[in-house]
């Protein structure tokens, strides 16, 4: 039997710098030249991709090392545990091989039973979960789209369906920040507490991981001001990890509100008494937030130690991240002006401080309904 094979160059391999050839056989010698031209032409228009034989779980491996370069180490972390939803169903298959029904089919198990973590492992994921996991999917077989790796990226419309958003809306109850009444109450509660300063910086508008990196250094208590460039975060609630600013505009000084500057000076002197009573059994730090033995805490201390508190007052329980809301809801409510919240925030657009952290609750719009009254005429009516 005659069969008919061509040997067509097909570029250079980006990793080795060599020649790449691509080598093919058929039966009949019309299906020879058709294949041979329409990979010459596919080669000279630069959309011809090579066969390869990697698969998903090592292109995702080898993206997240690209992205390694430009993110944070904890973003990074989140990466990892985003795509292990997508591992175990898609990872062996090859990437060339992977198909818009694959893609598919793992985001309907992913919705059924696609938790791979915890206790829970087995039950379904919310619909914000899977969607964060497609993200990434899209981003990493983009990149392989222009590594030339693959011809298409599959997931591109692979999207959640409307019906499943829907439910968790439903099933999903969005937590309110505290109003104003609650932080009062908060406040006046915690007097007396030993991370009173501490908890008013988270509630100044702080992140928790700014709260637990700011050092003494960073505190000017003569100008009233504090220097926001240090973060002291957690990986999986398991080590700490101290970085910058999660973002250029996050790295910002700020005044102190007279109460939060009182409460600084005071915590400073507890902690003089402090490292005196101990000697040299203390830790010095240099951070604001410390035990009294002078070693930093956690965010996951600060944490536990405000949802105590939180029970101890009869509060609502809310995360401590929250606080944010509280505070910008509040300023943006008495006037502050755009550009001074998302400096305040850390924000370089303030899309992104009233989108995520303004939100006014019933009482908020309690002015917007008086001013409709003059709509219908009822102060009118009330003076005829």
């Amino acid at each position: 039997m005659v069969r008919y094979r061509f040997v067509v160059d097909v570029g250079i391999d980006p990793e080795t710098g060599k020649r790449k050839q691509l080598r093919r056989t058929f039966d009949s010698l019309k299906e020879a030249k058709a294949e041979y031209a329409s990979i010459t032409n596919r080669r000279n228009e630069g959309s011809f991709v090579p066969p390869n034989k990697i698969t998903v779980n090592e292109w995702l491996d080898r993206w997240l090392a690209m992205k390694a370069d430009d993110l944070e180490e904890t973003t990074i972390y989140s990466y990892r545990i985003t795509l292990d939803r997508v591992r175990g169903r898609l990872g062996n298959i090859r990437l060339q091989d992977l198909t818009e029904e694959h893609v598919e089919e793992w985001r309907d198990w992913a919705l059924t039973h696609g938790r791979v973590r915890g206790k829970r492992a087995g039950s379904p994921l919310g619909a914000t979960s899977v969607d964060m996991s497609l993200a990434r999917l899209k981003e990493a077989l983009g990149r392989a789209v222009t590594r030339r790796l693959v011809h298409v990226n599959v997931a591109a419309h692979v999207t959640i369906p409307r019906r499943a958003r829907k439910e968790e809306r439903k099933s999903k109850e969005e937590v309110q920040p505290w109003n104003v009444q609650e932080v009062q109450k908060f406040i006046q509660g915690i007097r007396g507490e030993r991370l009173y300063a501490a908890l008013l910086l988270s509630l100044m508008g702080l992140r928790p991981a700014e709260v637990c990196g700011l050092r003494w250094d960073d505190v000017n208590l003569e100008n009233a001001t504090i220097v926001i460039a240090n973060t002291r975060t957690m990986l999986g609630n398991r080590y700490v990890v101290e970085k910058d600013t999660k973002s250029l505009a996050g790295e910002r000084v700020l005044p102190l509100p007279a109460p939060v500057l009182a409460a600084l000076k005071a915590f400073r002197a507890l902690q003089a008494d402090e490292r005196l009573a101990l000697g040299e059994a203390y830790v010095v730090s240099r951070y604001v937030l410390v035990h009294e033995a002078g070693d930093a805490f956690t965010i996951k201390q600060l944490r536990r130690r405000a949802y105590r508190l939180m029970e101890l007052l009869g509060l609502r329980r809310v995360r401590l991240y929250d606080a944010r809301a509280s505070c910008f809801t509040f300023l943006a409510n008495n006037g502050v002006p755009d550009h001074i919240l998302a400096r305040w925030a850390g924000h370089t657009n303030v899309k992104t401080t009233k989108r995520w952290y303004v939100k006014p609750d019933v009482e908020d719009l309690r002015g917007a309904a008086t001013t409709w009254d003059g709509l219908h005429g009822a102060a009118a009516e009330e003076k005829a």
